[in-house]
């Protein structure tokens, strides 16, 4: 007898789940613009404005039954209005994939490649946001992997993950830290960190200091670099990133070392 009789369900339809329970959710980018038009709006849009939100920002043309769905599955509603008390949405999938604070703010290492630090922030440009997340080494500071999207997505973040792993250095064990955004409770970002050998370790709600050295990144690039100059578009985003990128690796001396991050990399690797 197999799962699927014990649980009294045909085989097919029991292995039909069981693939099904394998996919990444695929309303994950959607909830990703709801989330973000949700908070821009200071959590007071409904759905319906929420959908206006959307196709005003970003073009997209979304059902506002599909905003109404999506909304309850993230179980967020408009602060403007009193919650229903007989009616609970579960939120299962950030219930399910939410790590403990195992960095608790401890970010002192010994060698490379102990603690990472993982972020994502946006870059406003003269044709629209893009985002950028990255991967830091908080032993030395180094960027050891990052990723340039026009969304907000989980694929962006994979991106990233795969880029700071392609160096043959051990990396298994290592101690990957990031907030709570819906692209870190992926399955997908889950699962091909796990193929890594990389423990997760998620900030409490609400606190950025649980990933400091990553937001201070972040706060070098816009004050050495966003905030002198005005973006043309995606292209010259990237192109920027990846020149900011390399001088903060390989040029920008470090305070508390006196050396660039590579510089005090390569006394260890």
């Amino acid at each position: 007898m197999d799962a699927g009789d014990c649980l009294g369900v045909s085989r097919s339809a029991y292995y039909a789940w069981m693939k099904r329970m394998d996919r990444p959710d695929p309303d994950q980018d959607r909830m990703q613009l709801v989330l973000e038009a949700y908070e821009r709006s200071r959590k007071t849009y409904g759905y319906r404005r929420v959908q206006i939100w959307i196709e005003r920002e970003y073009g997209i043309k979304i059902n506002h039954k599909a905003v109404l769905r999506l909304m309850r599955k993230l179980n967020i509603c408009s602060i403007a209005r009193k919650k229903n008390p007989n009616r609970q949405f579960q939120n299962r999938y950030r219930a399910i994939q939410t790590c403990p604070n195992l960095m608790s703010q401890n970010f002192k290492t010994k060698q490379p490649n102990e603690k990472w630090g993982t972020d994502i922030t946006y870059i406003n440009t003269q044709q629209g946001f893009v985002y950028l997340a990255v991967i830091k080494d908080f032993f030395d500071g180094t960027i050891l992997g990052h990723a340039l999207s026009r969304n907000n997505s989980t694929s962006m973040v994979l991106q990233a993950v795969r880029s700071a792993t392609s160096s043959f250095q051990p990396i298994h064990g290592v101690l990957l830290q990031s907030d709570r955004g819906l692209q870190f409770q992926s399955p997908a970002y889950h699962s091909l960190t796990s193929q890594y050998g990389i423990v997760l370790s998620m900030s409490r709600k609400g606190n950025c200091l649980d990933n400091a050295p990553t937001e201070s990144f972040f706060s070098h690039l816009k004050e050495e670099l966003l905030r002198h100059i005005r973006i043309k578009d995606f292209h010259e985003a990237a192109r920027v990133v990846e020149d900011y990128i390399h001088f903060y690796n390989h040029d920008r001396i470090q305070l508390k070392t006196k050396l660039t991050p590579l510089e005090f990399r390569r006394q260890f690797v």
